[in-house]
């Protein structure tokens, strides 16, 4: 039954609502640490490399929608009290089915992304150590372990020491190079530079934009937050988040405007391109701060990789057990701490866990087939457009309760956000290798 104001009336200790404070943030910071990958930063310091700061602009309406999106699922769990897997399942099978072959195409293909990626800066850091390959399997054992033994509480924990380390060398790096203040607020007047959409579409859409943003909600139940009086403070929560995910973007955008972009520098395409970038600022500033930002680009990386590990393995587990509850195999839980903590240490959770880690490890040694990279590509592009408009189905239906719908302006974003993403997805299947 979905949890109303009617439903927990006003004498229900869990309906009353919840003081915000600071030491409650949390989900929050987890979905964007996981959602600031270095493939995200790497396309960001190309933006401002090509353009400067002329498209701060769209970093900012990045920022927002984001904001709009991770409102809207967490909205839906804590207003209806069920997960976001068993609101998809009342729109029809063919959610169901778009997930299930989803969730394994893009982990095999993820999965190896995610342990080269935090490879990357530990072979630049010892250069005279094991190879990319070695630390790649290393980093997902480290990332599988860790996520096998621990449950959320220590698993935020970390996500908020790494995401700390984020901001600090981001932020350090961006006054390093000496912005120009007047330049940056110059760039939040929206221009469109010739050749400059499929940049600014990337940074509204791209940044912070992935799976990990349905996740949002099952960390938000395992926090503890379950009901309607944790609405406001899983809205601060989610502010502080993506605020957050804007200033890295915007940190990325002046180190690509100031050390980029006016010496007409070009970088390699994905995250080799950070590995460039730590060779161009050890000329410039020095070994230390060259070293410092490879920790940040490790940082970035590896909480990527286990807010994946963590996140996507929930979201499997939940949909295996709403499937075997359709069936009637088991009955339906309310979304809970208890309900996620148990899903934990499930044996669909650990069984993604493992298909993330063991699999992906052999394109480690071949190219990526052919079928795979566009199957997983194709995948991969319309995840962002799915999850936009079925909120928009889901929070102005019947399904959630009425004081909880969508509004004019999160419809608005909503909207937008589906648009733009439908353009992204577009752009992307085109740019495939067919």
């Amino acid at each position: 039954m979905a949890e109303t104001s009617e439903t927990t009336g006003a004498g229900e200790l869990g309906s009353r609502p919840r003081k915000s404070s600071w030491r409650y943030i949390g989900p929050g910071i987890v979905v964007a640490a996981t959602g600031v990958g270095a493939g995200d930063l790497v396309a960001t310091l190309i933006a401002g490399s090509k353009f400067g700061y002329t498209l701060m602009w769209a970093a900012v309406i990045g920022c927002l929608v984001k904001i709009s999106l991770a409102e809207a699922v967490g909205r839906w769990h804590l207003a209806t009290g069920r997960t976001l897997f068993d609101g998809w399942r009342t729109l029809g099978g063919w959610t169901t089915g778009y997930f299930a072959v989803y969730v394994v195409i893009w982990g095999f293909v993820y999965g190896a992304t995610a342990m080269s990626s935090s490879a990357l800066p530990i072979v630049a850091l010892f250069p005279d150590g094991p190879g990319l390959k070695t630390w790649a399997i290393i980093t997902g054992l480290v990332g599988l372990v860790f996520v096998w033994f621990n449950q959320y509480a220590v698993f935020e924990k970390v996500m908020t020491v790494l995401i700390g380390v984020m901001f600090i060398v981001v932020v350090y790096v961006a006054i390093r190079v000496s912005p120009d203040i007047g330049a940056s607020f110059a760039g939040l007047l929206p221009v469109l530079p010739d050749g400059s959409l499929v940049y600014t579409l990337g940074l509204i859409g791209g940044v912070g934009g992935t799976i990990t943003m349905a996740a949002y909600g099952y960390w938000v139940n395992a926090k503890g937050w379950s009901d309607t009086s944790w609405m406001k403070v899983m809205r601060i929560d989610n502010r502080v988040a993506y605020i957050t995910t804007g200033v890295f973007v915007v940190a990325m955008l002046i180190v690509g405007a100031e050390l980029l972009h006016s010496s007409q520098i070009a970088l390699t395409k994905g995250d080799q391109g950070l590995i460039d970038l730590g060779d161009i600022l050890e000329d410039r500033f020095g070994a230390g701060t060259a070293k410092l930002f490879l920790v940040g680009f490790f940082a970035a990386s590896f909480s990527s990789l286990i807010g994946v590990w963590h996140g996507v393995s929930l979201m499997f587990a939940d949909f295996v057990e709403r499937i075997r509850a359709a069936r009637g195999v088991t009955g339906e839980e309310k979304a809970t701490r208890e309900t996620v903590a148990r899903q934990e240490r499930s044996v669909p959770f650990r069984a993604y866990l493992l298909w993330l880690t063991f699999p992906p490890m052999t394109l480690l040694w071949l190219d990526e087939p052919f079928g795979l990279v566009i199957g997983y590509g194709v995948l991969g592009a319309f995840f962002m457009p799915f999850l936009a408009l079925t909120l928009l189905w889901l929070l102005n239906s019947s399904r959630t309760p009425r004081e909880w719908r969508n509004g004019w302006l999160s419809n608005g974003m909503l909207g937008a956000a589906g648009l733009l993403f439908i353009v992204l997805c577009v752009k992307q299947v085109i740019d495939l290798p067919w």
